[in-house]
């Protein structure tokens, strides 16, 4: 129950974990959650007889911790990503797979020569590394403007409005998304938490916890190479998904019908594979749906909504088992929500968000050096989060300067830019920053 109780406060709080992003940043509120998670952990150490205190010290503190340092790990690399970034979520979210495939075996040796004190407190100390890898995040998109105050909205809806962006709930797709997962997700941590009954009652004699390794170790697999599809040009990132939820629902309803334990191995690798899947393209498709400025919510309220659905799912399984004294029916029911919520997701297609239309205006005189950061950075015209960024070399034009020019004609570029500066003159200055930073010589 300790367990359940974190798994549940970890994805039911990452909403909190969005919102607290939002407003104080991606470093302060990871560094928060790795103080959280270590400091529950060391004091669960002096708790290990008193499962009431571990219910506060491991079920909520490390679990609110955790919330507070994911959603940060997965928001921070659209910062950093655009082209790459699925296989950069793959990379990052498949530590976790290795960690469940290496973790018990460790933990079991911990627990046996040292005692579950120490195991607490030597998970402590690995759970402090979060605190410095908090102290390495350098957010490069802005956070997100406050909303506008309208004559005639309620206090409240002011006060919710400078917390929850409300601009991804106008969003249809996001909507659809956000609900299709969890209805997916009622049935698909079933397998995993009762894989090791169903291979006591059908293959006695055999490893039980064998087959959820298997699913560990390809779920890392997968998280790579299907990260590195989704960057692929005309991917469809949410038809990946939708490919992943059909083939973990078919294998989850083939589970009753293996007559033997190698074909259930067979089974476990492949349901690992696109478990992988899955995960690493919920970043991905939270940015491409919402942009950076809406992402890290709209990943925290996603993650708060499966809460229920992962937490019922296995209970119930678990009462099937119970009444028919066979996991046949259990198996096969839970193999359904999976293929629900991959035929609901079929309705993102079928809509449109509406794109607000920004005019492009003549750009504020600014520093060289951001000048020079946006030389390091072009475009070159593509578009970035869904929006055209025009090239400066438009401006020019716009203010009577052209490639014909005589100042083109102009020798020295450090020259040139402080015979602006003295001369004082706007339109000068602006075309010496911005040949400075082309190098049109």
């Amino acid at each position: 129950m300790v367990g359940s109780l974190t798994i549940g406060t970890t994805f039911l709080l990452s909403p909190v974990s969005g919102i607290l992003t939002d407003k104080i940043g991606l470093r302060r509120t990871t560094f928060i959650g790795g103080l959280l998670t270590c400091s529950g952990m060391f004091l669960s150490s002096f708790f290990t007889h008193s499962v009431a205190a571990l219910y506060f010290t491991y079920g909520i503190m490390f679990g609110l911790g955790a919330a507070l340092a994911y959603t940060p790990s997965l928001a921070i690399l659209g910062h950093y990503f655009k082209r790459y970034l699925g296989l950069v979520n793959g990379i990052v979210t498949a530590g976790s797979s290795v960690f469940t495939a290496v973790m018990p075996v460790c933990l079991n040796y911990l627990v046996e020569h040292t005692g579950l004190a120490t195991s607490f407190r030597i998970l402590a100390v690995i759970s402090s590394f979060v605190i410095f890898c908090a102290l390495l995040y350098k957010p490069l998109q802005p956070p997100p403007p406050p909303p506008k105050v309208k004559p005639g909205r309620s206090a409240v809806n002011t006060f919710l409005r400078s917390f929850i962006n409300f601009d991804n709930w106008k969003k249809r797709r996001y909507i659809i998304w956000a609900v299709s997962i969890p209805i997916a997700l009622f049935g698909y941590f079933v397998p995993y938490v009762h894989m090791g009954k169903f291979v006591l009652d059908n293959f006695p004699g055999e490893n039980e916890n064998l087959p959820v390794m298997c699913i560990g170790i390809t779920s890392g697999l997968g998280r790579l190479i299907f990260g590195f599809i989704a960057d692929m040009p005309r991917v469809n990132r949410v038809l990946l998904q939708q490919m992943s939820f059909v083939l973990i629902g078919t294998l989850t309803m083939c589970l009753p019908a293996t007559g033997s334990f190698p074909l259930l191995l067979a089974i476990a690798l492949a349901m690992g594979l696109f478990d992988g899947c899955f995960i690493s393209l919920l970043g991905p498709i939270a940015y491409d749906i919402c942009g950076p400025r809406g992402a890290t919510q709209a990943i925290g309220f996603l993650l708060g909504m499966c809460s229920l659905p992962l937490t019922l799912g296995p209970p119930v399984a678990g009462k099937l088992y119970d009444l028919t004294g066979s996991y046949k029916l259990p198996f096969i029911l839970a193999g359904i929500p999976p293929l629900f919520g991959a035929s609901t997701m079929f309705l993102i297609r079928c809509v449109k968000d509406d794109v607000q239309q920004t005019t492009v205006t003549e750009p504020k005189l600014e520093p060289l050096a951001h000048a020079a950061w946006d030389c390091e950075n072009p475009t070159e015209g593509k578009p970035m989060n869904g929006q055209l960024q025009h090239e400066r070399r438009a401006t020019l034009a716009s203010s009577g300067i052209n490639a014909k020019s005589p100042l083109l004609t102009h020798a020295s570029v450090s020259s040139l830019i402080l015979e602006a500066y003295i001369a004082d003159n706007p339109v000068f200055r602006l075309y010496a920053e911005r040949r400075y930073c082309y190098g049109i010589l």
